[in-house]
């Protein structure tokens, strides 16, 4: 059990101890090039650096993703049938375990997560990056919500049947009717949605269709100079857009636009003038990024210092760091 502290600190969006890593046989070769995962020591970690709530997010397209040159990461095969399905169950199991070890409650409801703000305890979220394992079943959205998941993050780089990504041409024209209809069935299940990684025409959609605020759990907006045009970062009225319906940006530490920590700081005063702070969070994509600025949860401590150092009110840090976060999950679920 962690240290009881006065306000929540909340990452909207990890991968924590590789958790993607989760449940594959120790002889697999991913095992061999990346090392096991370590999902029940990460979530430790969580808990002695006073977090209050940590995603931990599956990633729904993993198993046919491979590095790419320009984008980052890319599908480079179809699934065979069952496998997206096959793989998404077998890391979320494995996700689940890894808190249960940890002695880490996976929250559920808005009471789970408003006992761990008030009681000084880090829960585990459970998320999934991409609704690939859907395979066109909405009901598998309520399967998921039984099982504990509470923020799905519609796309991730393979263009599924839900909708269009930043980093591949459209093919849906935005939000597919499909996707609609996800979105209907994730605001009555009570499940986050998250517009990371989806298209602008997408992520607009998506506000339209939505009852509920949405997130976008990890991202950062372009600028001039190395890396500006990366499809990944987004316009300023991309993420106002997103905070105009209620919904939350969580500030990404990663290498396209943060060379170092204090690029970091800068940028989220950049997300705080764009969508307004009270609309700004954190989402680390820990042990997920590329290039990332920050690799561990004590950093946190270190950035409210920064962000009152550059001149935000305490007020605004606490509420970027967690009480946005909470506000909006508990809203949601």
């Amino acid at each position: 059990m962690m240290t009881s502290m006065s306000e929540p600190r909340i990452d909207l969006h990890g991968h924590a101890g590789r958790c993607f890593l989760a449940g594959l046989p120790a002889r697999h070769q991913l095992i061999a090039t990346m090392g096991p995962a370590a999902v029940a020591d990460a979530v430790r970690a969580a808990q002695a650096a006073g977090m209050t709530a940590v995603n931990l997010s599956a990633v729904a397209d993993f198993a046919v993703l491979r590095p790419d040159p320009a984008q980052g990461l890319r599908a480079h095969r179809d699934f065979r049938p069952g496998e997206a399905y096959a793989d998404y169950r077998r890391q979320l199991t494995g996700i689940r375990q890894a808190a249960a070890e940890a002695g880490a409650e996976v929250a559920t409801s808005a009471a789970g997560l408003e006992r761990a703000a008030r009681d000084g305890r880090t829960v585990v979220l459970l998320g999934c990056e991409g609704g690939d394992f859907l395979d066109g079943d909405l009901g598998r959205l309520e399967e998921a919500r039984t099982d504990g998941v509470t923020v799905l993050t519609l796309v991730h780089y393979r263009v599924n049947e839900l909708g269009d990504v930043q980093t591949e041409a459209p093919v849906h024209g935005g939000l597919s009717r499909l996707g609609r209809d996800a979105v209907a069935e994730c605001n009555r299940l009570g499940i986050v949605i998250d517009c990371a990684h989806a298209s602008f025409d997408t992520t607009m959609a998506v506000l339209e269709a939505s009852s509920q605020p949405v997130i976008i759990s990890h991202g950062q907006l372009g600028h001039d100079g190395a890396d500006a045009n990366h499809p990944r970062l987004m316009t300023s009225g991309h993420a106002a857009a997103v905070a105009a319906r209620g919904g939350l940006i969580g500030a990404w530490p990663c290498g396209f636009t943060s060379s170092s920590f204090d690029d970091f700081g800068s940028e989220i005063l950049r997300l705080t003038e764009a969508a307004g702070p009270d609309r700004v969070a954190i989402g680390t994509d820990l042990d997920g990024n590329y290039r990332p600025v920050l690799t561990s949860y004590p950093q946190l401590a270190d950035l409210a210092r920064l962000l009152e150092e550059r001149g935000l009110p305490t007020a605004d840090v606490e509420r970027i760091l967690g009480g946005n976060a909470l506000d909006l999950l508990t809203r949601v679920l």
